[in-house]
């Protein structure tokens, strides 16, 4: 039987800060600071619910962040 992965630890990164940053600097930001996937999304956009480690989204309206999670 397969063993089942553990996932890493995510980035304690606070999802706030980057709520108002311009959506290609949170981007690199988010990077540089370990999120292994960043997600930028246009507002109301449907997405699946599924939680991945590791990844960060990013929802932008007009190049800025206007929300962020995990997940």
């Amino acid at each position: 039987m397969a063993t089942i992965p553990t996932p890493g630890e995510e980035p304690q990164d606070p999802t706030d800060a980057y709520v108002g940053m311009d959506a290609e600097e949170a981007g690199s930001r988010a990077r540089e600071r370990g999120w292994q996937t960043v997600r930028t999304l246009p507002p109301g956009a449907i997405i699946t619910l599924e939680y991945r480690v590791g990844r960060l989204n990013l929802e932008v309206d007009g190049g800025r962040v206007i929300r962020c999670w995990k997940g």
